[in-house]
This record gives C-alpha cells, sequence and structure tokens, in this order.
C-alpha cells in the first residue's frame, strides 16, 4: 500500500513540476514565441469591426480565459464574420497566451 501511495505522489508530483505553458502555433521558439496567424476566412464582407477574446496559461498550472470566435465576436460587435486569426505568445514555457482575433460587420 505504501508502495502504490509513494508511486501514485511521485508520478503526480512530476506532471506537477513538468508542467509548461504552450500554446498552438505553426512555428515555435523556445525562448520566445509571438506569432500571428489565420485560421479561416468567408464570404462576408471585410467590415470595419474587430474583437479580440483571449485565454492564459501560467506554467502550464493555471489556465483562464475564454477564446472563442463567438466571444471575440461579442466583444467586437460582430454579427457576420469575415476572417478569424489567431495570436499566440509564450515566453520560455511560464507564460503564454492565445487570442482569437475576428473581423467583419
Amino acid at each position: 500500500m505504501k508502495k502504490a501511495i509513494l508511486l501514485a505522489s511521485a508520478i503526480a508530483a512530476s506532471a506537477v513540476l513538468s508542467g509548461c505553458a504552450v500554446v498552438s502555433s505553426p512555428v515555435t521558439g523556445f525562448i520566445y514565441t509571438d506569432v500571428d496567424y489565420p485560421v479561416t476566412a468567408t464570404s462576408n464582407e471585410q467590415g470595419s469591426k474587430t474583437g479580440e477574446a483571449s485565454a492564459s496559461s501560467i506554467l502550464g498550472i493555471i489556465a483562464t480565459g475564454n477564446a472563442s470566435v463567438a466571444e471575440a465576436a461579442k466583444n467586437g460587435g460582430i454579427t457576420k464574420v469575415k476572417t478569424v486569426d489567431v495570436k499566440a505568445t509564450n515566453i520560455l514555457g511560464i507564460y503564454a497566451k492565445y487570442t482569437v482575433v475576428v473581423t467583419g460587420e
């Protein structure tokens, strides 16, 4: 029983201590990443409005935010989405931020 508890504790500790804040990106920098890239576009008019929604992570242990397209459109007052882009930032795997940028009308 003691061995099972010790093994479970070791696995849990290694999972927590090895956590890194990482964001999805087409290219990654080990030390620093700051990348903007497209996700999709529609046939709707370009429009003059822009909306953003973000989520961030610290050490891969704590993650908060709502980076959904719906939230970005709501934040920009957009009802007809034209483009969806992403901004991904990562600093040494300590801090990561993922932002969805929506344009439209």
